[in-house]
């Protein structure tokens, strides 16, 4: 079965956008997954097909209807469907490598993106929706978030990337950030590649690629180093 993504939106138009070049592109191409988008201004209530009404309680902006909002995932979610239905928002869980090798591991992925001040929470709460956040900032609307999701998971499944190792060996796969690469020329402005690394002896370039894993991971992410650490003395 093909790993398939649906996107519920206002803006279709913004998809598959920069999925449909490189290796997410090419993967869309081959048949190697899916991407329906579905607008959800035709679910809108009235003449004027209103997504959106005031909050109750007040309060700025307008807050999306849980009535349009669940007629539009139960269109897209049929019977037996298991793929998690997804909602970007800042109040979500952190979204990490973790969860993307989980998303990867079904069929595929529905993606909710919101716009407005947010959407009511009793249709988050019937469709058990996973709220998922790309981090300590602000966007206008679901959308970009989704995009970056999807790409993190098209690039992992089967097929798409030219070697398995690369998945493998990246930031994040073992709880650590990425070793420094190099290529040619081996010496450029002065700057020379690290010796090791033209040695030949693998043995001694996986030991200098995992300190330095190590050593750039204590540094920049003092939070997965602690986390990383906390693993390792259990």
């Amino acid at each position: 079965m093909t790993w398939q993504a649906d996107i519920l939106t206002l803006f279709p138009e913004m998809f598959p956008g920069p999925l449909g070049c490189s290796l997410a592109g090419r993967a869309l191409e081959r048949a190697l997954w899916a991407c329906h988008t579905h607008d959800l201004r035709p679910f809108g209530r009235g003449v004027h097909k209103a997504l959106d009404d005031a909050p109750f309680g007040g309060g700025a902006g307008m807050v999306m209807r849980p009535d349009v909002l669940d007629d539009a995932l139960t269109s897209v979610k049929q019977v037996g469907d298991n793929r998690p239905v997804i909602y970007p928002t800042p109040r979500g869980h952190r979204l990490e490598q973790k969860d993307i090798a989980r998303y990867v591991q079904g069929d595929g992925v529905i993606i909710l993106c919101g716009r407005f001040e947010g959407v009511d929470e009793r249709v988050l709460e019937k469709h058990a929706v996973e709220q998922v956040c790309m981090g300590d900032f602000v966007l206008s609307g679901g959308e970009i978030p989704a995009l970056a999701l999807l790409d993190g998971c098209v690039r992992l499944l089967p097929g798409v990337m030219g070697s398995a190792l690369s998945g493998e060996e990246e930031s994040f796969s073992a709880g650590l950030l990425e070793y420094p690469q190099y290529t040619r020329p081996a010496c450029w402005e002065g700057r020379e590649v690290p010796p090791v690394l033209l040695s030949g002896n693998h043995g001694e370039i996986a030991r200098w690629r995992d300190e330095k894993s190590i050593a750039v991971t204590r540094t920049r992410r003092p939070d997965l180093w602690a986390v990383y650490e906390r693993f390792q003395h259990h």
